[in-house]
């Protein structure tokens, strides 16, 4: 279907849009959601996209966009958690995604009788037992453990995970209670847990106190290497608790969000306080598409949603249209302040974004630049156009045994592991290279011109002449070789890349140092690693199986139990249709069973 026509059928679909809220999906030629938004008049919404000018982004994804459906929701509100549940699901091309699923590590004091301080990071399993205290996040993981290690030393929390049957060494260095000898009760732990949590929420004097007192007592006992360690523990604490540049006296848990936008991209910063210390500055960048006010929304939502970060007790933003809705989502205090301590704060994360921007802009452009460049000079090599997709095939067995074959993409030099594939070959016996490339290539082809799905703008065999020769003669038959650009990776006697061979057994030599031949060595290596892991996973599997898998009816838990009666295939051989009858097995499998052992 031409654009054109695609353009009318939309138009007519928006003229019987309604006035309300809801949440849509733009699709693609083939199908896939490429885009998810919200709106709270979607008629209004969706015009704007097919009317007036946008930026490059936005009629990027328009070019790729055939249809949409919408869904008319009661509010704002519900087409808000609607947008986020289809972003999850679909994950689409054009959205923000939250990229980094990373999570903090938290210092956890336990809800039981003889009560752990630990270091934990599952901390919505955490949170959801009552009466636990749970402090953090710290951006530092080494910080986390040395403040766990400290206040460990310190105060006589139980220290073994399962309580012993006689005294541990930590009873013995006097650092618990010793309930493995001694009877104890969480109310022996009272003043410890009140103590590391002061100590947790920023005080650290008490701590730093009797740490002093200990180093004197150890040191007017000529205890000196005991009065260093308690030493080096104090500059530990004066390191890990350090003031801060920035500070609220409140006390509350915060994040304060930040943005920037520039050239179709938007730059957002979250500042982490805790207990009102400034503990993490962190951002990411995106393309963005659609409105500013939403995408930042969005991408709050699915940070608290998506990830395992506790929601704080305050969340601050700039101003944003409809900003309540995360008030009602995240059941927490949303602020936009307009002026104060809050306002600066506010203020210093969107100065940070702003710095992000240039710089991860400049990053991004220098990372596509180093395989960029490599490409082009591929393509003026070949006197080809610029390969974009890139798809390499490799081959693999041990003496012909489980031939596997398996097909990497790269897209601008990098690679695209969700496009990845792996092949059990079907047809070819044995360690035939030539026919496995044969097989393997027509199956890639033969599937994607029956889905209509775009081909790659190259193709690269990871072998000479034959491999090439084999790739040819399948494209050619499908009629699509004039579309692809077919070459293999020449190796030397030490089995090492030396050069190319094109799809007319030209040899073309590279230079070994230059940035396009280690490019290629790199994605070489990329597509046997991968061939490899497959085959070495499919050899284990079948190296596993036996006779008895081959038999209809017979599943994991009967095969468990005959080799657990009769010890091997053969003792099995020689049983009766009785014996089996007795282990549960009916009559009919059990025949059949003995006579596919006995043939």
């Amino acid at each position: 279907m031409n654009k054109e026509k695609i353009l009318q059928q939309i138009k007519t679909k928006l003229s019987l849009v309604p006035k309300k809220p809801g949440c849509y999906q733009m699709y693609n030629a083939k199908g896939e959601i490429i885009y998810v938004g919200k709106a709270k008049i979607l008629q209004n919404r969706l015009k704007s996209y097919f009317t007036g000018s946008h930026d490059a982004k936005t009629t990027r994804m328009l070019q790729d966009v055939v249809n949409f459906e919408y869904i008319i929701t009661h509010s704002e509100l519900e087409a808000f958690l609607l947008e986020s549940n289809f972003i999850k699901k679909n994950r689409p091309k054009y959205n923000i995604l939250l990229m980094d699923d990373k999570s903090y590590p938290y210092i956890l004091i336990t809800n039981e009788e003889n009560p752990r301080l630990v270091m934990t990071r599952d901390v919505k399993k955490e949170h959801k037992k009552k009466n636990q205290y749970l402090f953090g996040p710290y951006p530092n993981a080494k910080a986390c453990r040395d403040i766990v290690e400290i206040l460990n030393k310190v105060y006589p929390f139980r220290k073994c995970h399962n309580i012993p049957n006689k005294a541990c060494l930590y009873s013995h260095l006097n650092q618990c209670l010793a309930p493995c000898i001694n009877k104890c009760s969480r109310n022996d732990y009272t003043e410890s847990i009140k103590s590391a949590m002061r100590f947790l929420n920023g005080s650290s004097d008490e701590l730093t106190t009797i740490l002093k007192q200990k180093m004197e007592e150890a040191s007017n006992n000529l205890e000196f290497e005991q009065a260093l360690e308690y030493r080096d523990t104090i500059n530990s604490i004066n390191e890990i608790v350090e003031k801060q540049t920035m500070e609220l006296n409140d006390g509350l848990s915060k994040d304060i969000f930040g943005y920037y936008s520039k050239d179709g991209l938007v730059a957002i910063q979250v500042l982490h306080m805790r207990s009102g210390k400034i503990i993490e500055r962190s951002g990411e960048i995106f393309d963005l598409i659609g409105e500013i006010d939403e995408a930042i929304l969005s991408y709050i939502y699915q940070f608290y949603d998506d990830t395992n970060n506790l929601v704080p007790k305050e969340i601050i933003i700039p101003y944003l249209e409809e900003y309540q809705i995360l008030s009602e989502l995240l059941t927490t205090k949303v602020i936009v302040p307009v002026k104060g301590i809050k306002k600066q704060l506010l203020n210093n994360v969107m100065e940070n974004a702003k710095n992000n921007i240039d710089n991860l802009q400049k990053m991004r452009l220098i990372e596509i630049e180093k395989t960029k460049k490599p490409l082009e000079d591929l393509a003026k090599l070949l006197d080809i156009n610029y390969p974009k997709v890139i798809e390499l095939f490799d081959n693999s067995n041990i003496q012909g045994a489980t031939p596997v074959s398996a097909m990497v993409r790269y897209v601008d030099g990098k690679p695209s592991y969700k496009d990845y594939r792996k092949y059990k070959v079907k047809t070819v016996k044995g360690s035939d290279d030539y026919h496995t490339m044969m097989e393997v290539i027509e199956r890639r082809y033969k599937r994607l011109l029956a889905e209509n799905a775009n081909l790659p703008d190259m193709i690269i065999v990871d072998g000479g002449k034959t491999q090439v020769k084999a790739a040819s003669i399948v494209l050619k038959k499908l009629n699509i070789e004039n579309e692809i650009t077919l070459i293999g990776l020449l190796k030397d006697d030490h089995h090492r890349t030396r050069g190319m061979v094109d799809r007319n057994f030209n040899e073309i030599f590279i230079d070994k140092k230059s940035d396009l031949f280690l490019l290629l060595e790199a994605m070489q290596d990329e597509v046997h690693r991968f061939a490899i892991t497959f085959f070495k996973t499919r050899h284990n599997k079948l190296s596993m199986t036996s006779i008895l898998d081959e038999i209809p009816g017979i599943g994991k838990q009967r095969k468990k139990l005959l080799l657990e009666t009769y010890g091997t295939v053969d003792e099995i051989k020689h049983t009766t249709v009785e014996k089996l009858k007795s282990l549960g097995m009916p009559g009919k499998l059990a025949k059949e069973l003995l006579e596919t052992l006995n043939k």
